[in-house]
């Protein structure tokens, strides 16, 4: 009897320890879309016109790559672009789960051909021309930025800092707020945040039932550990509620009431737990991040609204 129940012990820890890997593997190991060849791709199937522009940015060299060294020895890699009028503004886009700034590069043309911005777009840590294996879900990721925010600054700075506007679709979002509740620079003025996760627990957690029927105990436990382990950090601890707690700035939270990648109740508990200036938009049947290519027009509107109001024109 002892035997059995030894082996049936060690059946169960071993089920565990290759569930737990599995998991991991397949949430932060995916590699598929994280290159810019497929994000370019997908760029050109989706947003035709956005390509196009690109593309002749690219013929003149108006966008440009740019690469630092992290603190750790990482090379992460930026793309930008000034604005065709000079001004002080730049948009700090910041891209979305195995995907690549190329790909983010419409949300690029919204606030350069259309808000007349200048334009910075990195690429997150194992994404596109960033070093890296895993991926970090905007938790690690946003050390990062807190790396590249000078840089960015210096790029399109004369005499006197720029204003930057820090904007993140999904894990981008995500991003955005752990960023906003950690950074303490002058030409940050606000951040607006597209179809971000409460925190990576749950988003895991929602993942792991919608699309496996799997509860979250014990294997996600178990799979945070593993995380802690090889990352540093545990699905529990990358919290956005707790990140945008400590935020001063202004934050326009947009998310859609059909996504259901990362479900449109997530928002909620964000909004409530930052503190004034906020602002919520709530879009109407559209998937997840497609607010801006199901609608364009209002979504620049609410932008630029958000923008005037909070830091000025």
């Amino acid at each position: 009897m002892k035997v059995s129940v030894i082996t049936f012990i060690v059946v169960v820890l071993l089920a565990l320890v290759g569930g737990s890997g599995y998991m991991l593997h397949f949430s932060l190991g995916d590699s598929s879309g994280r290159d810019s060849l497929q994000a370019e791709q997908r760029l050109g199937t989706e947003y035709p016109h956005v390509k196009v522009w690109a593309d002749s940015l690219r013929r003149t060299h108006v966008i440009r790559d740019t690469f630092i060294t992290a603190q750790d020895g990482r090379r992460l890699h930026a793309l930008f672009a000034p604005a065709e009028k000079a001004t002080r503004r730049t948009a700090f886009v910041i891209h979305g789960y195995t995907c690549s700034a190329v790909y983010y590069l419409h949300i690029g043309y919204l606030f350069r051909e259309t808000l007349g911005y200048n334009i910075f777009l990195p690429d997150l840590h194992a994404h596109g021309q960033s070093d890296g294996k895993m991926i970090q879900m905007g938790w690690k990721d946003a050390d990062d930025m807190l790396e590249w925010l000078p840089v960015c600054n210096d790029l399109f700075r004369d005499s006197i800092d720029s204003e930057i506007i820090v904007h993140g679709t999904s894990m981008g979002g995500a991003t955005a707020m752990n960023l906003s509740g950690k950074e303490d620079m002058n030409f940050v003025k606000a951040y607006i945040e597209d179809s971000g996760y409460t925190s990576v627990w749950d988003e895991f957690a929602y993942e792991l039932d919608e699309q496996f029927g799997i509860p979250e105990t014990p294997l996600l436990y178990t799979t945070s550990g593993l995380c802690k382990l090889l990352n540093g950090w545990s699905f529990g601890e990358a919290n956005s509620v707790d990140m945008v707690r400590h935020c001063q700035k202004p934050m326009l939270f947009i998310h859609s009431d059909s996504d259901t990648f990362v479900p449109s109740w997530m928002v909620h508990p964000l909004y409530e737990a930052k503190h004034a200036p906020k602002e919520l938009w709530i879009v109407p049947k559209s998937a997840h991040h497609e607010a801006y290519r199901d609608y364009p027009e209002e979504y620049a509107e609410r932008v630029r609204s958000f923008i005037k109001e909070y830091v000025g024109d």
